[in-house]
């Protein structure tokens, strides 16, 4: 992949929707790469007692994809200079089927340096589960 050129880009420039799947196993995956083993990623019966409706993916697993999804768009993974998120709602992971997480974005502002700024929308069985999603690209010019 080429990296992005910030001529080509322009304020409401749309990036193209993403999708990502998470199973069980990835949690399982997650948690061992991460350290965090919180059972509300692993134990389903666990989850459910604590008042959840199933096991939830880590919400930093989730940042992640969004990352992805912006370093992959940006065409180099050293063209995210800022990134942050706020966690909304948790991602479902039932044990029939994967949650599907669906990342649109869209350039909000262009900056000095060929730099953009792009807001991201992160959904999951119809419900926003981060908020206040931002990064900063780099581009070529």
């Amino acid at each position: 992949m080429s990296r992005l050129s910030y001529a080509a880009l322009s304020v409401g420039s749309v990036l193209p929707e993403r999708s990502f799947e998470i199973t069980r196993a990835d949690l399982k995956r997650y948690a061992d790469a991460s350290g965090d083993q919180n059972p509300i990623h692993q134990d389903e019966a666990f989850a459910v007692s604590v008042g959840l409706p199933n096991l939830i993916a880590h919400g930093m697993y989730t940042m992640a994809l969004a990352g992805k999804f912006i370093t992959d768009w940006a065409g180099d993974i050293t063209a995210l200079q800022e990134f942050g998120v706020r966690f909304t709602k948790p991602v479902i992971v039932a044990a029939d089927a994967p949650a599907v997480v669906i990342f649109t974005g869209s350039v909000t502002e262009m900056l000095s340096h060929n730099s953009v700024k792009v807001e991201i929308q992160a959904m999951s069985a119809g419900v926003k589960v981060l908020g206040q999603a931002r990064a900063i690209v780099s581009c070529d010019e």
